[in-house]
């Protein structure tokens, strides 16, 4: 892991599909679980700046095979509140563009405790 793990929040204040956002080091960062796993983003939109992890957490639509299409990577993505982008939450990768990243940071975990490595 990168950098001093900073305290962030409890992982019981990180409700399933409902990021949590904090601040570190007078950062926005949302804090995000996915299938028992914690990740963070800085709240911050690469494509205008927008508060990015404020947005939906969800899923989006994906190739089904013979022209359909479903709904799959639910809870895997946030998509900006400004413009629609939806950046996956673990990489932070734009799915439009993905030369366009969110910052992440690495995240760990102590009993209920949840640490952000800048």
């Amino acid at each position: 892991m990168n950098g001093q793990g900073i305290h962030a929040c409890k992982a019981s204040e990180v409700a399933p599909g409902q990021q949590k956002i904090v601040r570190i080091n007078n950062m926005p960062i949302g804090i995000f679980e996915i299938d028992g796993d914690y990740h963070a983003m800085l709240n911050i939109c690469p494509h205008r700046g927008g508060q990015l992890c404020e947005g939906p957490q969800c899923g989006t639509g994906i190739d089904a095979g013979d022209f359909g299409i479903e709904y799959g990577r639910r809870n895997e993505l946030v998509r900006c509140a400004w413009h629609g982008w939806e950046f996956d939450i673990r990489t932070g990768e734009a799915l439009a563009d993905p030369k366009m990243k969110a910052k992440t940071f690495d995240v760990s975990i102590d009993g209920d405790d949840l640490y952000v490595h800048m």
